[in-house]
């Protein structure tokens, strides 16, 4: 029963999903079970993830597969996790891309992404962000509709699992008194970490059974290399992380699934 009140948290934490009332009274908070429900932020990525490919998936069959179907289905399953997160992840991206493109120094860095408003480096990396995930999911379509809806599923729940070895190894250097992040800066501890690596073992398994080992591979390296560079950049210009930090991971991590994806299945002809 704790394990499924963790879980509910993660949901009202990284969600727009109501989590209210006596439901809300049974599930309870606190900054430790906060850090706990850390470790089913990829059982949340299984949530969005079935969400996109649904809807992925319905729209693609009632366009009939048309040349735009690819298309037009990746923009409104896009939308449909964007109104289910809230956008938490891309406006961390933003931020994160305003405050490192922005400033050379560490402390502007950081004040820059506290401001609430974009500024031109976060919107480059928005557009560019958006309109690299849709072409590589229409790219996957034509691959099929397995393929796709396979790299969501995949993508969503594997790249929230990399933001948490950054909570592992850094500190958090964000406004201690107004972060929303603030619980989860303490380590994050190796339970957990089994946690989030067991909510996303059967993700990837899957991955591997429908679209090959070769293909689940290179996902996880292009995803792995992303996060890893992104956590670089956070090292070098903050000496630690940030809550933005944590969406701006995760945006180039499930970026990178999508591309490793589409990559080993180019090579297969």
């Amino acid at each position: 029963m704790q394990a499924i009140r963790h879980y509910l948290l993660a949901v009202q934490f990284f969600t727009r999903l109501p989590v209210t009332g006596r439901l809300a009274d049974w599930v309870g908070y606190s900054p430790a079970m906060l850090r706990a429900a850390s470790g089913h932020f990829t059982g949340v990525g299984w949530l969005v993830g079935l969400v996109a490919l649904a809807v992925y998936g319905l729209l693609y069959q009632a366009l009939a597969g048309g040349p735009w179907a690819g298309a037009v289905a990746a923009a409104l399953s896009t939308a449909a996790t964007l109104l289910l997160t809230g956008g938490f992840h891309e406006d961390g991206l933003a931020d994160v891309a305003d405050g490192l493109g922005g400033a050379s120094r560490r402390e502007r860095a950081l004040e820059i992404m506290k401001d609430s408003r974009i500024g031109a480096f976060g919107a480059m990396a928005l557009v560019l962000a958006l309109l690299t995930k849709l072409s590589l999911l229409a790219l996957l379509a034509s691959h099929g509709l397995t393929a796709v809806l396979t790299g969501l599923l995949g993508a969503h729940v594997l790249s929230r699992l990399w933001p948490l070895l950054t909570i592992r190894r850094l500190e958090h250097v964000g406004d201690s008194a107004t972060s929303k992040s603030k619980p989860l800066a303490d380590r994050i501890s190796l339970a957990s970490l089994a946690c989030a690596s067991a909510w996303a073992l059967p993700a990837l398994a899957l991955t591997g059974w429908l679209l090959g080992l070769g293909a689940l591979a290179a996902a996880l390296l292009t995803s792995a290399v992303g996060a890893a560079w992104m956590h670089g950049r956070y090292v070098r210009r903050l000496g630690g992380f940030t809550g933005d930090c944590l969406g701006g991971s995760q945006q180039i991590a499930e970026l990178g699934f999508y591309l490793g994806l589409a990559l080993a299945l180019a090579q297969r002809g």
